[in-house]
């Protein structure tokens, strides 16, 4: 009597997983932030966002990946993880870690060492390098799609790296072709040419024009003129910081960016400036194009997560955001 074999996983089985899995993690993080902003609030959910979901991955794939057992999107799609490199054994306790903490703690890293001013401040080169290193790496994950859709093997890049695959607990039908996903891969390898033209031609001209406004630059310099005034005071006076979300709340009676006295102001008046994103008195109040008022750091904070004005919805560009100094 011999053991029953199984097959491999087919191309669409695992492209269904893998979309199952990140509605599962987005629906999951969605559920932790409404519980998150009716405990905390909406400032310490903007300040914090980037930590709550990766304590969200690492909870969904540490309690599926991590315990050798299949994902909800796996589960779905009836497929199972193997070691290709063990005679299909389940891949190693070590294997197993490193594809739940890997991909979770680096991109977590690369964005907070991303936005990090003070060390790009310090090390130029290491910020160009941090930089850069996302659109690498997305370039090398679609070279992986590229190669998975041609071939029907490893569609996660560090699974390539381990020689994880799936295998299916369906049984082939001899009669039924599995569907072919060769097109894409060519439209991925397509795009990735053009985009490897358009940033070599984007590279000539950027080091064409810097060497020419070098040389404008040295002909006029001087030794006093690196840093530009306006009414006495240096322009780098007036920037704020990169990460205006992520600076800790500031007092209302704190607050330099106001001509009114806030504390001679009846309370009552000051019940009415609270800002609706973060339920607290405004502090660095700016008005949207829509003419709602909110804190800096609010909208800010929300602008980057969505495009529209929390309140009614319209269109929002952070470029266009005006400062409110007596309301």
């Amino acid at each position: 009597m011999s053991l029953p074999s199984y097959p491999q996983a087919q191309q669409a089985q695992i492209i269904r997983a893998h979309q199952r899995d990140l509605y599962h993690v987005s629906s999951l993080r969605e559920q932790t932030e409404s519980v998150l902003r009716s405990w905390l609030g909406t400032r310490w959910l903007t300040r914090w966002d980037r930590e709550v979901d990766l304590l969200v991955k690492l909870a969904y794939y540490g309690v599926t990946t991590g315990r050798a057992t299949q994902t909800l999107g796996e589960e779905y799609t009836d497929i199972w993880q193997y070691s290709a490199s063990s005679q299909r054994a389940p891949p190693s306790s070590r294997i197993r870690a490193s594809l739940v903490l890997l991909p979770t703690i680096c991109a977590y890293s690369l964005g907070r060492l991303g936005n990090a001013f003070a060390l790009r401040e310090r090390l130029p080169w290491l910020g160009e390098v941090l930089k850069s290193l996302p659109t690498g790496l997305e370039v090398v994950s679609e070279i992986n799609l590229a190669i998975f859709y041609l071939r029907g093997t490893y569609y996660d890049l560090l699974k390539r790296v381990f020689r994880i695959q799936h295998i299916s607990s369906i049984p082939e039908d001899p009669h039924t072709r599995p569907p072919s996903y060769s097109l894409l891969g060519l439209l991925i390898i397509a795009r990735l040419l053009y985009r490897l033209t358009t940033a070599v031609r984007t590279q000539a001209v950027n080091t064409t024009s810097a060497s020419s406004l070098r040389g404008k630059e040295k002909a006029r310099a001087s030794p006093d003129s690196r840093e530009t005034f306006l009414d006495d005071r240096p322009v780098s006076s007036f920037l704020g910081p990169e990460n205006p979300e992520g600076e800790p709340a500031t007092p209302a009676e704190d607050d330099e960016r106001t001509m009114l006295d806030i504390v001679s102001i009846p309370d009552t008046v000051r019940a009415s400036r609270n800002c609706t994103l973060c339920l607290e008195e405004r502090t660095d109040s700016c008005s949207t194009e829509c003419g709602h008022l909110f804190c800096w750091s609010c909208i800010v904070g929300w602008g980057r997560e969505k495009a529209e004005c929390p309140l009614c919805r319209q269109s929002l560009n952070l470029t266009r955001l005006l400062p409110i100094y007596n309301l």
